[in-house]
């Protein structure tokens, strides 16, 4: 009994693979791979290159007045806010999702110093091109970083806050050693979809799989193969750096606009937590169910919803329970 249940589970990890290694391999602009809604671009010059942004702008049939802007994690982009979207434009929002640049349909630029405030900078511009000069920002993993940086430059921007379980609620450095660029390269450069999926598996759903996570996989890996991924996996591993190397963690306390923390008490997500070779250290990295209240107490007057039992993607893996709180505080004066 134990050797065909192994059997059916094998059988099924390999026809998942096969599935995922037919579809087509994506270029790094991701040019031949659809989102879900019309693709603009902004075209600038940032540290003596020629980039390209690019971002959703999905307005509402019946709009309120109001303008959200969603943040993506950085093994995502924006077309993971699909549903969110949907939701947000059937409630009267006019709702922008940029790719940062390094990032989805973006330019990947060699050389590029990644920062958050280059990256905050540089949606600023997107927003300016837009004509928005207030909104309401959401960000999720490294988009809640990017979304704090921002909100930190740009207050008079911001009107409401919204971090989804985000990364940076701690400051790794201090008990993790660090990984150098060129390091983090080389794993970039060896990454496939089997092994994002047990990555992600493990940390963001608690080995509890459904076939619609594929797709995100896809999404991060379906470039692997492309003659230019090398420039993907550069930019991957510079914004792996910045991430471990320019926490928010110290800023909570100088955001100024209303913010709502909306977090999986599952997650266990710790940059760095694999290099840690004291375990008393490595489990204490990570627990969510702690940081959420540890990082209410220092963003001033913020509110804190605690979803039991989901870890890093609330709005991929309980997407009820994550709009319903997006929408309510939205909606408060």
């Amino acid at each position: 009994m134990r050797r065909k249940l192994f059997l059916s589970a094998f059988l099924g990890v390999f026809l998942c693979a096969s599935a995922q290694t037919e579809r087509p391999v994506l270029d790094i602009m991701l040019t031949n791979y659809d989102y879900p809604y019309d693709v603009g671009y902004l075209d600038f010059t940032s540290q003596q290159q020629n980039v390209k942004m690019a971002y959703m702008d999905v307005l509402p049939e019946h709009p309120n007045g109001k303008t959200i802007v969603l943040l993506h994690g950085k093994n995502f982009n924006g077309a993971y806010w699909k549903t969110t979207v949907a939701a947000l434009v059937k409630e009267g929002y006019r709702v922008v999702v940029p790719d940062q640049i390094g990032f989805g349909k973006s330019s990947k630029p060699a050389g590029y110093q990644y920062t958050f405030q280059q990256l905050a900078g540089n949606t600023k511009a997107v927003l300016d091109k837009l004509g928005i000069q207030k909104v309401f920002l959401l960000g999720h993993s490294m988009g809640g970083m990017l979304a704090v940086r921002f909100a930190v430059m740009y207050p008079e921007t911001v009107e409401k806050l919204i971090l989804e379980n985000p990364i940076g609620l701690e400051d790794w450095k201090l008990v993790a050693p660090y990984t150098s660029i060129d390091e983090n390269y080389q794993k970039e450069l060896k990454v496939s979809y089997e092994t994002t999926k047990n990555y992600q598996s493990r940390f963001y759903y608690d080995n509890r799989w459904k076939p619609e996570y594929d797709e995100w996989v896809y999404l991060l890996t379906g470039w692997t193969k492309h003659p230019d991924y090398s420039r993907v996996a550069m930019n991957n591993a510079q914004t792996s750096d910045m991430i471990f190397t320019q926490p928010v963690v110290y800023e909570f306390s100088s955001i100024q606009a209303p913010t709502l923390l909306i977090i999986g008490t599952r997650d266990r997500t710790a940059i760095g937590k694999d290099n840690v070779k004291d375990e008393a250290i490595r489990e204490r990295m990570g627990q969510y169910q702690l940081l959420g209240k540890e990082t209410q107490r220092k963003i001033p007057g913020s509110r804190l919803v605690e979803l039991d039992d989901i870890g890093h993607l609330p709005h991929i893996e309980a997407f009820d329970r994550f709009i319903e709180p997006l929408i309510g505080f939205l909606k408060t004066n």
